[in-house]
């Protein structure tokens, strides 16, 4: 028998765990350790709220939870509970699949004001993450700035344009749809370093914004280039640009969502608070970098939030580069028995299914490694014994199961779920007496 830890339950650490057992077979025993009681990481508190087809895939995951030789081990803090180096005692391989939770820090004066906030942040706190449960952005001004050009601020710009009934099916948290119903945000500025044709949104999501009930997304013809263009983008790309290209004729409506092309923040200023963004209008140059031009001008505001790219923190013991925000290491390989997978490997880049790969080739140099012969490590056994004697009190996936029937039982008309926000709530959940 070989025993392999895996650190992270989102999709990266399922989908490494699935790879193995096709490895391995019966040969393999696999911990999922994660630091919060609950699995799925990305899935529960980065997908949005809105995109439930997005989160089902969650029970291709539970598929492999369930299976006899796949443990779930939540509420367990790698650096606090046990160390790396403990774990690679304990166990034949250690595969780091922690992804990218810390946002990149937006480095300009002012960045430190509050109502500058992080998008990992912002998206934990509508999405129930214990971390950002008591976040409480300012949504009392008329406009909020949401900096970046991917799927993330398209993510946050479409929740802050939102009515509360079109949340109706999501699994937004009750206090964020609460909050965000109240909220004064009439405009949201999209800024992006670049143009039109540099954007990294995907069509699906950028056309979301063209049925919003109160609001209505805008971008200013100019700041297009020639549509003849447009016939040399890739496909998805030049379907992107067309919903822009529709965008810059859209009809008026209560709010709007401001697209700022060729826009860089260069300052957060307010007394006390954000009030305003100054930010300089750029060009681009012939490799299409982008360049400032010298030119400012202000945006009002008293929310911003910086969707500029995520880091994976640092591991005591594990080299990193800081440079990429990720594990050092050969495709995949760290150290000899320590490994990473996903976002942890790459750096936040691609989709959730581009996760899967990454775990089969990490799978299969950990099978070609040890497949056959005894391993001599106590593994899950070793885990168990070393935890309940520093009184760590794990979470099994049958745990997470009476937790997620609570939330289940406990929402609102119309949603999935209920998420508890806390910590000791959810450790609560697994109690008989809450069924």
């Amino acid at each position: 028998m070989r025993h392999v830890a895996i650190i992270g339950s989102g999709p990266a650490g399922y989908y490494c765990a699935e790879a193995l057992q096709k490895e391995l077979g019966d040969e393999v025993h696999v911990d999922i350790i994660d630091r919060l009681p609950v699995p799925y990481g990305l899935i529960r508190f980065g997908v949005a709220p809105d995109h439930q087809s997005i989160k089902a895939v969650s029970r291709r995951y539970e598929k492999t939870a369930l299976s006899d030789n796949v443990r779930f081990v939540g509420n367990v803090t790698v650096g606090r509970d046990i160390s790396i180096a403990e774990l690679m005692e304990l166990y034949d391989a250690v595969i780091l699949a922690t992804g990218a939770p810390n946002d990149r820090v937006l480095e300009v004066p002012g960045s430190d004001l509050p109502g500058v906030i992080g998008s990992a942040a912002f998206v934990g706190w509508y999405n129930g993450h214990p971390d950002f449960t008591d976040l409480d952005p300012p949504l009392d001004a008329e406009a909020a700035v949401v900096i970046g050009n991917g799927n993330v601020a398209l993510d946050v710009a479409r929740i802050l344009s939102k009515t509360r009934t079109e949340f109706q099916g999501s699994d937004i948290v009750g206090h964020a749809l609460d909050a965000l119903e109240k909220s004064a945000i009439r405009t949201i500025h999209v800024l992006g370093r670049r143009g039109p044709h540099q954007i990294a949104m995907t069509p699906k999501e950028l056309g979301e914004l063209g049925h919003l009930e109160d609001a209505a997304p805008r971008v200013d013809p100019a700041d297009f280039p020639p549509e003849v263009d447009d016939a040399l983008l890739e496909p998805g790309m030049r379907k992107s640009v067309t919903h822009l290209r529709e965008f810059a004729g859209a009809a008026a409506k209560r709010k709007r969502i401001d697209f700022d092309f060729f826009a860089m923040p260069v300052a957060v200023e307010g007394n006390g608070r954000v009030e305003r963004v100054i930010v300089e209008r750029t060009r681009l140059t012939e490799d299409l970098r982008s360049v400032g031009t010298g030119e400012t001008y202000a945006i009002e505001c008293g929310l911003v939030v910086s969707c500029i790219g995520y880091k994976t923190p640092p591991i005591e013991g594990v080299p990193y580069e800081h440079g990429r925000g990720r594990f050092a290491n050969s495709d995949g390989m760290i150290a000899d028995g320590l490994y990473c997978v996903g976002w942890a490997r790459r750096g936040p880049t691609g989709t959730i299914g581009t996760n899967r790969p990454d775990g089969f080739e990490v799978a299969e140099k950990i099978a070609s490694k040890y497949r056959g012969g005894a391993s001599g490590k106590f593994g899950r056994a070793g885990l168990d014994t070393l935890l309940d004697g520093r009184g760590v009190d794990i979470v099994t996936f049958r745990d997470w199961q009476k937790i997620e029937a609570q939330e289940i039982k406990r929402a609102r008309d119309g949603s999935p779920r209920e998420k508890f926000t806390h910590i000791e709530e959810l450790l609560g959940a697994r109690s008989p007496e809450k069924d």
